[in-house]
């Protein structure tokens, strides 16, 4: 329905910027801590905070201090965090077996987070690549990713972070048929509440260079990840791949990266009108942080003006980086 707008003077559409409170009623979009999944970077040892020289203000932190983050997170609102690996290079084999190893960094994590801040949710990521000697997200023979030996491998991964105490299981790895077996396997064990957000429509992109340096992916891949991550030109492509992640069980789905993929997020909401997530890449935050450093541009400002375009475009929660910073905001 076409808005019918009364003519000037009757109508000054200024009348409700005149004030703090006149725009805070008339606010169509809110961004609360509800709305925040804070992404954070595992590695070995204790006691360790390292920072990634890539994405300033980000740590890989040792599952003592991950424990650490994760009853902050909770303290400041934020729902859920989410795992992402620094695995030892020595681990990396071509069978990747130290994916679903019930003691690996991810799975260690998990419960040592779920020992200190019981009530966050924790999100992880299935993937082969942080264990792949190859540094892809599936099986690589003779140069080709493969499909369906993959999803097998991803299926004991799930399990694992399962049994650990995951409560969302966040599959990246764009291969076909893989939250059908995920589903299934999960239901068989008895893991019937746990969550999967699928990473529906991850696109192959050139935001994703800061997180490869943060997880210790960058000098391990060879080739690139265009035979099963999208075409940045494709959009119907991703309204396929939303359709079919939820019949096969994806109880929420993600769009990645976010601010240049804004569309797709408002195609997926008013299509579907599923939970509908973006992740705010490493690459956004880095040129955001790197801007405002360099006193090019507000970076607080810019920072809550970047997560309410994904409010603004339908989504219901966003991935970033930013997370405790905009919960301190956000709590006053």
């Amino acid at each position: 329905m076409k808005p019918t707008v009364a003519p000037f003077p009757a109508a000054r559409l200024r009348r409700t910027r005149v004030s703090p409170a006149i725009r805070g009623l008339v606010r169509e979009n809110t961004l609360t801590t509800d709305d925040l999944i804070w992404p954070v970077f595992v590695r070995d040892g204790e006691g360790i905070e390292e920072p990634v020289a890539s994405m300033p203000g980000v740590v890989r932190r040792s599952v003592d201090k991950i424990a650490e983050a994760a009853f902050e997170a909770q303290a400041l609102g934020i729902p859920a965090i989410c795992l992402f690996p620094y695995t030892d290079a020595s681990l990396k084999t071509e069978d990747c077996a130290e994916a679903w190893n019930p003691d690996n960094l991810c799975n260690r994590a998990i419960r040592a987070i779920k020992a200190v801040a019981p009530d966050i949710a924790v999100m992880t990521d299935v993937a082969l690549d942080p264990y792949n000697i190859n540094g892809h997200d599936g099986y690589v023979v003779d140069g080709e990713i493969l499909n369906d030996e993959t999803v097998e491998a991803l299926v004991k991964m799930t399990l694992a972070q399962a049994e650990a105490g995951a409560d969302i299981i966040g599959p990246s790895d764009m291969m076909d048929g893989r939250i059908g077996a995920m589903r299934t396997a999960l239901e068989a064990k008895g893991h019937r509440n746990v969550s999967i957000l699928s990473y529906s429509a991850k696109y192959a992109s050139g935001y994703y260079g800061p997180f490869r340096d943060a997880v210790g992916a960058s000098g391990a891949l060879q080739g690139d990840k265009k035979t099963y991550q999208m075409d940045p030109g494709n959009s119907d492509e991703a309204m396929r791949l939303i359709e079919r992640d939820l019949q096969e069980g994806a109880d929420m789905v993600m769009i990645k990266p976010g601010i240049a993929y804004l569309d797709i997020c408002y195609r997926v909401k008013s299509t579907f009108g599923a939970p509908t997530f973006a992740y705010q890449v490493s690459g956004e935050y880095a040129m955001i942080q790197a801007a405002a450093q360099n006193g090019w541009i507000d970076g607080e400002k810019v920072m809550l003006e970047s997560l309410m375009a994904f409010k603004r475009a339908g989504c219901d929660g966003i991935l970033t980086y930013f997370a405790p910073e905009t919960a301190r905001i956000l709590n006053g």
